[in-house]
């Protein structure tokens, strides 16, 4: 067999594009084979550790991907050493199939800490105060440093220069580069600013009129930061302008677990009156308004016996007016209403008169911030208003419509 061996490598030698051939894909083979062997060992025994520690799925992928880069490492070094014993090859190849290694070593490694960087961000989103203060426009910046480290190491490597000469020209290069990467820099102060002050988290409700922006946040990087609209649209907001312009974060809502309602009634002006005996006596009937019509009438005997008293006309005398008597009904069923915040600002005021009408304002928080249940509370309370006004002699103001103006028409000409 030895003599064999050395027959076929006589016989080689005298052809030498033949023989260089074999050995490049000899060697080929050789670093494919070492790059299975060790993918499958080391992805598989660090699988199993990770799976024993308890990892998540998502967690353990990421590591498998980076194992996966750091494999290639070893095809890698057999060409770089293997390429410079093979007969036959120029030394202009083998410095080129060298160093083109040693730049996808580079490139290998600078990839792997990239994946890295993502394992440490999933790793992270895992804990509880992940939400409030994101890292990911920090390992963002991290990137773009190992990437520029990375670009000057594979030119340097390629052209077999040492890196300090390439670095000695970034000086000269500075203003150049600080406007190219003038957007990345703001994003980047901003990006601290965020995080640090907090002022925005994944999860906010963050509303920005000027760029279209209503809704969740669900991403924040470095560049931008990521808002799912309520129709379910999403804006990318740059992260520079949410130092520079102003915007409505809600957290603070969310936090508290209250909605605030703010809505008025417009009452007709025309319908708002004294309310006399016989009103008096009906709308004692409301449970509501027992305590405060009794107060309100010892007040009201106290003030004109003491215009009686001085001799004042009775024209002089004070009245309860309905308006004031169901806008202390709207206080007192609020108070009662048990989707309504009690230790939260609960307020039913009038605001100036319009031509719409008088604005009978409520001002007050429910209990819940889910949109579908702050709604539903906000409509259940005008309902009961909308239909119960009636009863204290008080009308919504409304435009007139073409059946009002029909049924003027026809009340006009008799009929």
């Amino acid at each position: 067999m030895p003599q064999q061996i050395v027959v076929v490598i006589d016989w080689l030698a005298g052809r030498p594009q033949l023989h260089a051939s074999i050995s490049i894909c000899l060697l080929i083979l050789l670093a494919w084979i070492a790059n299975l062997f060790v993918k499958r060992i080391l992805v598989r025994g660090l699988c199993r550790q990770m799976g024993m520690l308890g990892a998540d799925r998502e967690a353990r992928q990421s590591l498998n991907k980076v194992i996966a880069r750091l494999a290639n490492i070893v095809p890698a070094l057999l060409i770089y050493g293997g390429v410079g014993m093979l007969p036959a090859l120029p030394a202009a190849v083998s410095a080129v199939v060298q160093n083109t290694s040693q730049a996808f070593i580079v490139i290998t490694i600078a990839l792997a800490l990239s994946g890295m960087l993502n394992l440490t961000d999933s790793i992270y989103q895992t804990r509880p105060g992940a939400r409030s203060r994101p890292i990911k426009g920090y390992l963002q910046l991290c990137k773009i440093a190992l990437y520029a480290v990375t670009t000057v190491l594979v030119i340097a490597t390629l052209f077999d220069r040492s890196p300090l000469i390439l670095l000695s020209g970034i000086g000269a290069m500075a203003a150049v580069l600080m406007l190219i990467f003038q957007d990345t820099l703001l994003s980047m102060v901003a990006s601290v600013q965020i995080s640090s002050s907090g002022m925005i988290r994944v999860g906010d409700w963050v509303e920005m009129p000027q760029l279209n922006a209503d809704g969740a946040v669900i991403d924040i990087a470095l560049h931008t930061v990521k808002v799912q609209n309520w129709d379910l649209t999403i804006t990318a907001i740059p992260t520079k302008r949410l130092i520079g312009d102003a915007f409505k974060n809600w957290r603070g809502m969310q936090e508290k677990g209250a909605r605030r309602i703010k809505r008025a009634l417009f009452v007709d002006q025309n319908s708002i009156k004294f309310i006399d005996e016989k009103m008096c006596v009906r709308l004692k009937d409301f449970s509501l308004l027992d305590d405060y019509l009794e107060r309100k009438q010892r007040e009201l005997d106290t003030w004109n016996a003491e215009l009686a008293a001085r001799g004042a006309a009775a024209l002089n005398a004070r009245k309860a007016s309905n308006i004031g008597t169901f806008r202390a009904y709207i206080e007192r069923y609020l108070r009662n209403h048990p989707a309504i915040r009690q230790d939260m600002t609960l307020i039913v005021r009038q605001l100036s008169p319009t031509s719409e009408g008088l604005p009978l304002e409520i001002y007050c928080f429910s209990n819940t911030t889910v949109w579908a249940e702050y709604e539903r509370i906000q409509s259940d309370i005008f309902d009961h208003l909308l239909a119960i006004i009636a009863e204290f002699d008080l009308r919504v103001f409304q435009r007139p419509g073409g059946a009002d103006m029909q049924a003027l028409r026809l009340r006009n000409s008799g009929f």
